[in-house]
């Protein structure tokens, strides 16, 4: 099996070099991902202009896009090594709840819907023990064959920042939720322009047993099967009764 291993931290983060170190050892690996820091990048493609790839003196390939353009190209034929998985990471710091909405690095995962095996977007609750993170995306990779999800699913796995050691187990998880977020930072600019940084995440609102916040509160490393499939089921019969009643 081939891996194709992206991320959203740039193809210098400490997370991903770990994660290519560990998985290396066991599989062929080609490493595809953004020239530099993309975090909060989402699923977003590059449209307006062309891509350049360049190749490292490590044989490993940045790219001057987003972290679904990496994946993009390395699934689509961009490379003449066809590619079996994508697993993307490990990103510094978790990906719960909310999160995956804006995550590169679940997006790289997802990127990968298109192949045999699931992607998997490894994500580290902290940024300390990556050789933790490193450990569990190898044996969950040694163990993708043995599980049968739904074509298009991808799983997204956040690690406690703890040694192995230490680790409680897993647990499947679905996502939590957090509060919105407080405003943007509001700055002058030498010239007398007002600019604005994106202010933090909101706090926790969901974290009852069951949520990926529970569990890597707790010491579990949390698996969150998710799918591209966008549909609130739930909406449908409201909607067919508005459309007939008022439409």
């Amino acid at each position: 099996m081939h891996l194709l291993i992206s991320n959203d931290d740039g193809v210098n983060s400490i997370g991903l070099q770990h994660l290519v170190a560990r998985l290396s050892c066991s599989y062929p690996v080609t490493v595809i991902a953004p020239d530099r820091d993309l975090s909060g990048s989402s699923h977003a493609l590059t449209l307006s202009r062309p891509l350049q790839v360049m190749m490292r003196d490590n044989g490993q390939f940045a790219v001057d896009g987003t972290p679904a353009d990496c994946v993009y190209l390395g699934i689509n034929g961009a490379f003449d090594q066809d590619m079996d998985m994508v697993v993307s990471g490990i990103n510094i710091g978790s990906n719960l709840g909310d999160d995956v909405l804006y995550s590169g690095t679940v997006a790289a995962a997802m990127e990968g819907r298109f192949l045999s095996c699931p992607g998997m977007a490894v994500s580290l609750a902290g940024d300390t023990h990556y050789s933790t993170a490193a450990d569990i995306a190898l044996q969950l990779v040694q163990k993708i064959d043995h599980i049968n999800l739904p074509a298009r699913c991808m799983l997204n796995v956040n690690v406690p920042d703890l040694p192995t050691a230490q680790l409680k187990g897993f647990k499947i998880t679905r996502l939590g939720r957090r509060y919105m977020g407080p405003g943007p930072v509001e700055a002058l600019h030498p010239r007398d322009k007002n600019y604005y940084w994106i202010g933090p995440v909101g706090a926790v609102e969901d974290a009852t047993p069951g949520t990926d916040f529970h569990a890597v509160a707790h010491g579990y490393v949390s698996i969150t099967p998710l799918a591209p499939d966008m549909l609130s089921a739930m909406a449908i019969n409201p909607l067919v009764h508005w459309l007939d009643q008022h439409l």
